[in-house]
């Protein structure tokens, strides 16, 4: 029996294949808490604050030594949930819910919006991503439907609300070289991310599947929840489900994207 048939818990899933939902299971409309999956859309709409000239991307935050480059790439220094580096910026790779509470203060000072309202207008609404939304904090307040993120998904892979050169460098490693710790699946060295999505690279072990390219990128949240994309398969799947991150997560995630990696490869060579 796959994991994909034994998942033991309600769920909705997704497999999306050259921007078309190819494979899906459960009740894709079915809205669930996205927790660290809110961070791709705090950082998708950080970076369209950017390009319309808000802000910039090494733009001094009031971290020392650090930049919105840096909150976005969890570089900053700050620990997970305090105001007060625990580093210096670019020295480790430290996963940081307030980083990016910091980044939306940020955003909202630069625009004018509130941060749930810019969110919905220059990024859900224009995805029509309709049953998303982000009431509170830009890093973990986030609800949606599988759906949704497919949408997200398909933007991250062939952006239309971000310039190309910034969406590349949104999905290319920010300061490489550091180490740091994927949150559930321990320290990487290095362990690169990007500018909101955590980059695949050789990580292992890791939720995502052993057969994604280095450069695979998206993010999980501890609701249950992920978004990957492949940019070498042109391929992309996201995952919500009732049952918090934990043990059945970690042993099975990476069996599951495989199952799906898997599927997009066959049919690749069938075509």
């Amino acid at each position: 029996m796959t994991v994909r048939e034994n998942i033991p818990f309600t769920h909705s899933w997704a497999l999306i294949h050259h921007g078309t939902v190819s494979d899906s299971a459960g009740d894709t409309t079915e809205v669930y808490p996205l927790q660290s999956v809110t961070k791709l859309l705090a950082a998708w709409s950080t970076l369209i604050a950017i390009d319309q000239g808000y802000l910039g991307l090494d733009d001094p935050v009031e971290i020392p030594g650090a930049t919105v480059r840096h909150l976005l790439s969890h570089a900053s220094g700050l620990p997970f949930d305090s105001q007060t580096p625990q580093f210096s910026a670019e020295k480790r790779r430290v996963y940081s819910n307030a980083g990016y509470d910091l980044l939306g203060s940020i955003v909202e000072k630069a625009t004018g919006w509130t941060l749930s309202e810019w969110i919905d207008t220059r990024l859900l609404g224009p995805l029509g991503m309709s049953r998303a939304e982000v009431a509170g904090s830009p890093a973990n307040s986030g609800v949606g439907s599988v759906n949704d993120l497919v949408l997200l998904a398909n933007e991250l892979a062939a952006p239309t609300l971000v310039s190309p050169d910034l969406a590349r460098e949104a999905t290319r490693a920010q300061f490489p070289d550091l180490v740091g710790i994927v949150p559930g699946y321990g320290r990487h060295n290095p362990c690169p991310w990007g500018l909101g999505p955590e980059i695949h690279g050789n990580k292992s072990p890791h939720w995502m599947s052993p057969q994604a390219s280095q450069h695979a990128y998206g993010h999980f949240g501890v609701s249950g929840s992920f978004l990957w994309v492949d940019p070498d398969r042109d391929a992309a799947a996201v995952f919500l489900g009732e049952e918090p991150f934990g043990a059945w997560h970690q042993e099975h995630w990476h069996l599951f994207n495989d199952e799906l990696i898997t599927q997009i490869d066959e049919a690749a060579r069938e075509n």
